[in-house]
């Protein structure tokens, strides 16, 4: 009986204890992409798609916050948006949906109290599942793992394993957050995510001898120069010769607004002088204009 009283008596302290700290509902919206073999741009808009996301955050003091929630985005990339002829040339193209469980924490460098702006870095560890694909010339939508198109999985090619779908990566990033009223604040994020996989857009190595196919649908998805105009007979290339570059990994990153809610309400106010007692993330000192004192 002593463990069962002992768990209920712990998971009671660490209730009392949350419920004396501010607890957020933070909401997020904005832009995602990738870079990897089909998208070199380290940082772009080219090709982006759509990311949301939310998280509960937790005040540990006025500068240091905990976090952890979902995100979800889509992400794409394509050989014809690139500056690079022989890039254009490869013709290929893919797009995921990215589902992503993340926790850490935020630093703001001024604090959260008495301050109308708070800019703020953040960093963690995130686990997310994606799964690529691609459409046919004929507009079919095919995923890209099944296919084993660099020869992943093929018993020619034991070094190739099958890669998992589902991905450790390391976020982090940076943020300013406004504030609008005593429990409202908005602001912008910067998103980085720092992946372990080369295969987001199923594109790493080299090209592997067609004949290993047990799929006719993995040859033209490996292979799809000859869907452009004038390429329509160039041979499939050589076994081992470069498809991808395997040397750096694949990554993706969120740009957006944020919209944070407090949900619980800690600071004691005074309806005398209209202000809030500072010391925590809720009790910023006010005006009696219910204003912020500083902006900075």
């Amino acid at each position: 009986m002593k463990k069962p009283i002992f768990t209920i008596c712990l998971s009671f302290v660490i209730v009392i204890h949350l419920s004396a700290q501010d607890i957020r509902l933070n909401l997020f919206a904005g832009t995602a992409n990738y870079n990897g073999d089909l998208q070199s741009k380290q940082i772009t808009f080219q090709q982006a798609r759509f990311s949301l996301g939310t998280w509960i955050s937790y005040d540990l003091s006025s500068k240091l916050m905990l976090r952890g929630g979902l995100h979800y985005a889509q992400v794409q990339g394509a050989d014809r948006y690139q500056s690079n002829p022989q890039n254009v040339l490869r013709n290929l193209s893919f797009a995921t949906n990215i589902w992503e469980l993340h926790a850490g924490g935020e630093y703001h460098f001024l604090g959260m109290d008495d301050r109308v702006f708070s800019p703020y870095i953040f960093a963690g560890v995130a686990g997310f599942h994606y799964n690529p694909y691609a459409y046919t010339s004929s507009g079919n939508k095919v995923y890209l793992k099944q296919l084993s198109t660099e020869g992943q999985g093929l018993a020619a090619y034991p070094d190739r394993k099958p890669y998992s779908l589902t991905q450790l990566a390391i976020p982090f990033g940076l943020g300013l957050r406004m504030v609008l009223t005593e429990k409202v604040d908005v602001g912008a994020e910067f998103g980085y995510r720092k992946t372990f996989t080369d295969y987001m857009d199923d594109v790493s190595r080299s090209y592997v001898d067609p004949a290993e196919f047990t799929n006719p649908l993995s040859y033209s998805m490996s292979y799809r120069t000859p869907e452009l105009s004038g390429h329509t007979t160039d041979p499939y290339p050589v076994e081992f010769e470069k498809r991808g570059g395997s040397r750096y990994k694949d990554n993706y990153y969120f740009i957006g607004i944020t919209f944070s809610y407090k949900l619980t309400h800690n600071s004691s106010y005074s309806a005398r002088n209209g202000s809030f007692s500072s010391g925590k993330r809720g009790g910023k000192r006010k005006s009696n204009l219910g204003c912020p004192t500083n902006v900075f």
